[in-house]
Parts: C-alpha cells; sequence; structure tokens
C-alpha cells in the first residue's frame, strides 16, 4: 500500500471542495485535542507511556485522515490549511514540552522553529496570511519521520527493555526529520518568494 498519497483514485482528478464539517477534518480537529493532552501527561502526570499512546493516534491520524480525504472525495480548501497547521503545532508542542520534560536538548526545539519563523515572517510579507502552498514530498516525509522518531524517543526513557535500541532508532528518525525539514523549508521558501512576485505582477498588471 503506498504510504504517500494513499486513498488516490486516478480516475478521479482531486478537487478541493468548500466543506468544513468532514471526517478529514474532524479528524485534524482531534490531532489538535492530542497536544494538551500530552502535555498534561508529560508535564503533569509524567505518565510517559500514555504519552508514548497519544502520539501513536496523533501520527496515525496525519495518515489516516489524508487516506480518507482522498479516498472518499472529501479534499476541502480548510483541510488543506488545517492539515499541515495541526502537524506543524503539534510538532512544536511536543518538542516544547520534552524540552521542557528534559527529554530533548534545547537544539533541538531552535532546529524545529528557526525554519518555521522563516516562513511565517516570509507569508506575512508576501501574503498577510497563510500562502496555501501544497504540501511537498519532502514535507511530508519530513513530517513522518518526526512523528515516528519522537514516540520512539520517549520510549527509550521508560523502564523497558531494548531502550537503547529506541534511542538510536529515535534519533536517526529525528535526525532525517531534522535534515527533511530545513530542506522542506528552503524550498517552502522560495516557492513563497515565487507566489509572491507573481501575485504583485498580476496585481500591478491590473492596476
Amino acid at each position: 500500500m503506498r504510504l504517500i498519497g494513499a486513498g488516490s483514485r486516478p480516475d478521479r482528478p482531486q478537487v478541493d471542495h468548500d466543506l468544513i464539517f468532514t471526517v478529514p477534518n474532524l479528524l485534524t480537529v482531534l490531532r489538535f485535542m492530542g497536544v494538551p493532552l500530552f502535555v498534561w501527561l508529560v508535564l503533569w502526570k509524567q505518565e510517559y507511556g500514555l504519552a508514548v499512546l497519544v502520539l501513536v493516534i496523533m501520527g496515525s491520524t496525519d495518515w489516516v485522515d489524508g487516506y480518507i480525504a482522498r479516498r472518499f472525495d472529501q479534499t476541502s480548501k480548510l483541510g488543506r490549511i488545517l492539515d499541515p497547521m495541526a502537524d506543524r503545532a503539534a510538532l512544536l508542542a511536543v518538542a516544547v514540552t520534552l524540552a521542557i520534560a528534559g527529554v530533548v536538548q534545547w537544539w533541538y526545539l531552535a532546529a524545529l522553529m528557526v525554519p518555521d519563523a522563516i516562513l511565517a515572517v516570509a507569508s506575512l510579507i508576501y501574503f498577510r496570511n497563510h500562502p496555501d502552498l501544497p504540501v511537498s514530498i519532502v514535507g511530508k516525509i519530513r513530517t513522518a519521520l518526526l512523528l515516528v522518531g519522537t514516540p520512539l524517543l520517549v520510549l527509550s526513557k521508560l523502564p523497558i527493555p531494548f531502550t537503547e535500541f529506541y534511542f538510536v532508532a529515535a534519533w536517526t528518525f529525528l535526525g532525517l526529520g531534522l535534515l527533511g525539514h530545513w530542506i522542506a523549508a528552503y524550498n517552502y521558501f522560495w516557492a513563497i518568494l515565487r507566489k509572491g512576485k507573481e501575485l504583485k505582477t498580476n496585481d500591478d498588471g491590473r492596476g
């Protein structure tokens, strides 16, 4: 089964509908709601086992909502913007939580936040809003790597066998995810500039 683009139907072109209440959008909202639950479990309850379960569920919904949207023609303009926002919010909030808990170093959080901060500034300058760019393949792979690496890292802190294996595996996924994060950010940055210049040229032409 395809992991990226799963559920796509070659006989049916993908159309982003003006829909709000769809199953994929509901799953995206649930992913948002998983963030405060994870923070509570780690920082207040120190229940790392349950926190791993929450991360696994959150990561699963990221794939499931995309599959349902493509398979059952439930892709929407809202979902195209909301889904990557949920991914970014989850990854950053989880990273902040783990940094406060001492599971990761603060440099990891900085490595996640700096590219996003640059993209946010560029988006505000050119669009005053979300740039509404399609998610790249590198971006999807980056997100998948980080969503797999993070629960593995939390697992490595539990009093269970094979913690050294989980630790090495976690940083393998996280290292590759961070590399993909910077590559995706570089590509998105130039895509923002190109789209912004095209819109400005079109506006000047109409003026």
